[in-house]
């Protein structure tokens, strides 16, 4: 009798719910390993968290990096902020234990922020993009096209169309229409898992990463294209009067390489995540929960890469973040006014 309470006992440990029968397993993992998985994913949602917060409070701060270009950048730096906060440490729970915690409607809810904040910082990267296409390949109309006003309007669209968009894919539930069966077979308690049919594995991986992947990869081609041209002419005429006029093109270009390696860090980090996620029906959900969790975290790690890129390649950011640190770690006053060279 004591020993078939102890294999009961034993087999309930390996249950989300102990003791409820319709309790999915959890995740068998060694102890180290859950320790080191936790650590990893606090330490990239703590960088994440923090640097895009440093984004924010620097352009917010400091007169000089106030433009309709970094007014993306901080609106790109407080979607990431935000998933940071609100999205990955409760995919951190899931991943390590393999178990959902905090009930069905959380887990709508969790599953459509994750969904809305990544749509939202593609719109965002397409907005720079574009931002940087008009202020290279047409400077002279750039001022009138592209002010503060103009650039709230499209970040506004952005941030309304990401959010409506995903919460009524999450709710509504079509995006498992025909998988009924599928979802009879791994509903449990304790589960909280997006599943996509073949139509809108193709049709969100389409329309919210390829397509807006290639306009901006199409773009950039076309900028440094530009961008190349316009340095062999400025390289044939440097009078001392152009001085001025060829340090602001180098600055153009030089901020459009810096935003090229921003656009690339996100297609490089999401495309493993999207190709997974469009393939996966089409090969009967074959995929392990594992590698799913594991390219999902790489995706996540994009939104820590960004603020790591304005202050490695970024003067003014790097001066903005020393100046921040300075003032809330060692007690100094700074000027919104500095100069930035």
């Amino acid at each position: 009798m004591t020993s078939n309470k102890t294999d009961t006992y034993a087999e309930n440990m390996f249950l989300c719910y102990p003791f409820r029968p319709d309790s999915c397993p959890r995740a068998y993992r060694l102890t180290v390993v859950k320790v080191a998985m936790y650590v990893l994913m606090l330490l990239i949602i703590c960088l994440t968290v923090f640097g895009n917060l440093l984004v924010v409070i620097s352009i917010s701060h400091f007169k000089q990096l106030q433009s309709p270009t970094h007014l993306i950048v901080q609106s790109l730096a407080a979607c990431d902020c935000l998933l940071g906060t609100l999205v990955m440490p409760y995919s951190m729970v899931r991943s390590v234990e393999g178990c959902w915690y905090f009930g069905d409607v959380i887990c709508k809810v969790h599953s459509s922020l994750d969904m809305s904040l990544c749509i939202s910082s593609k719109m965002h990267l397409s907005l720079i993009s574009i931002d940087r296409y008009l202020a290279i390949c047409d400077p002279l109309m750039y001022k009138i096209r592209v002010t503060n006003n103009s650039v709230t309007v499209f970040i506004t669209f952005a941030w309304l169309f990401s959010f409506v968009y995903s919460f009524s894919i999450v709710f509504s539930g079509i995006n498992s229409v025909g998988l009924e069966v599928l979802m009879l077979q791994i509903s449990c308690l304790g589960s909280c898992v997006l599943v996509f049919n073949r139509q809108w594995a193709l049709i969100c991986s389409g329309l919210t990463f390829f397509l807006p992947g290639t306009i901006m990869s199409s773009l950039y081609i076309k900028i440094f294209h530009v961008a190349r041209k316009h340095a062999k002419v400025m390289s044939e005429r440097v009078p001392l009067g152009e001085i001025k006029s060829q340090t602001s093109s180098q600055r153009e270009r030089k901020a459009a390489k810096i935003v090229a390696i921003v656009v690339g860090a996100f297609l490089l980090c999401w495309l493993p995540f999207f190709v997974a996620t469009a393939l996966d029906p089409f090969l009967n959900f074959l995929t392990p929960v594992d590698v799913f969790d594991a390219l999902v975290w790489f995706g996540y790690f994009n939104s820590t890469c960004n603020p790591l890129i304005y202050g490695f390649f970024y003067p003014r950011f790097q001066k903005a973040f020393k100046i921040i640190l300075s003032n809330y770690v060692c007690g100094f006053s700074s000027s919104r006014t500095l100069t930035f060279e």
